[in-house]
């Protein structure tokens, strides 16, 4: 099972190239999309959700170009965007009922298995009686997975699911997607890489438009081994004292002194120690280094 994105393009009307001659094939399990505001995360799964048509391109789903069946390929297809509406004075479970009969599952008793299979799914059983609209917002992005695993589509695409949710509910959502994610061909957009190195098997880096990195997150760290550094000397005297050091982040210790992360394949002295590479590390470095 194959979905593949090839030489994908995508402007809009006021001028912004959303995404340029973008390519990426998926397989079954978890790939994590990352890149910064702007880059065009949500442009490429609203055109792989066939919500868009792109410029130029072509997406294919086991080598079928799916532009020549749209119908057939969206019934192989979830998707969760960032942000979706509710029926105000329904239940979980009659909203799960309807949206599972207009999925085109057919009988009764037929639904009523499917709902309670994704209400055990997403753990949403003992809240099924209650409004959606009374619900948490993680409770609501697992009620988002609820619904379109209804039909059990062969790819789910979720776009920033972990948006202003609390750290409880955030876990809560993430082990979810856990779950499914080994069946199915799952691309989930974040801007949290530490999501994507407890989730994914395959981290991608989309900037300006373009795929600018695809690795595991266990080879992406292996590959920084040695290379990653930390010191407190000022920005402006690291520049001039090492202007071919790669600046990656900046955070503060607990004696509340700025500690510089940065990239460097040689030691430069006393005042630099090694730390351990991270996937946030090899995210950085890749956005950094993509227009050299």
């Amino acid at each position: 099972m194959i979905l593949a994105a090839r030489n994908i393009s995508k402007t809009y009307q006021n001028g912004v190239k959303a995404l340029h001659n973008f390519s990426l094939e998926l397989r079954p399990g978890m790939i994590g999309l990352v890149g910064p505001n702007g880059s065009g995360k949500s442009t490429l799964m609203r055109t792989l959700a066939t919500l868009q048509k792109a410029d130029s391109g072509t997406i294919y789903f086991n080598n079928i170009n799916i532009s020549k069946d749209e119908t057939s390929y969206r019934k192989t297809l979830g998707y969760l965007p960032q942000d979706f509406g509710m029926y105000p004075r329904e239940s979980a479970r009659s909203l799960l009922l309807y949206f599972a009969a207009l999925k085109g599952i057919v009988g009764r008793r037929d639904r009523s298995i499917a709902v309670d299979r994704v209400l055990e799914t997403t753990n949403l059983q003992s809240a099924q009686k209650e409004r959606v609209s009374s619900f948490s917002g993680g409770m609501k992005q697992r009620f988002g997975i609820a619904q379109l695993l209804l039909n059990q589509p062969q790819i789910i695409i979720v776009d920033e699911p972990t948006t202003g949710l609390d750290p409880a509910e955030r876990s809560r959502f993430l082990n979810v997607l856990r779950n499914i994610g080994s069946e199915c061909i799952v691309l989930f957009s974040t801007h949290l890489v530490t999501d994507v190195q407890s989730l994914c098997k395959e981290l991608a880096i989309i900037d300006k438009g373009c795929l600018i990195a695809l690795a595991s997150p266990e080879s992406a760290i292996a590959g920084l081994a040695g290379n990653i550094w930390e010191t407190t000397i000022p920005d402006a005297e690291l520049q001039v004292a090492h202007p071919d050091c790669i600046n990656l982040s900046d955070h503060y210790d607990d004696h509340n002194r700025l500690v510089t992360r940065l990239y460097s394949k040689e030691h430069r002295g006393q005042r630099f120690s090694a730390v351990q590479p991270t996937l946030g590390d090899f995210y950085f470095l890749k956005l950094k280094t993509a227009d050299s």
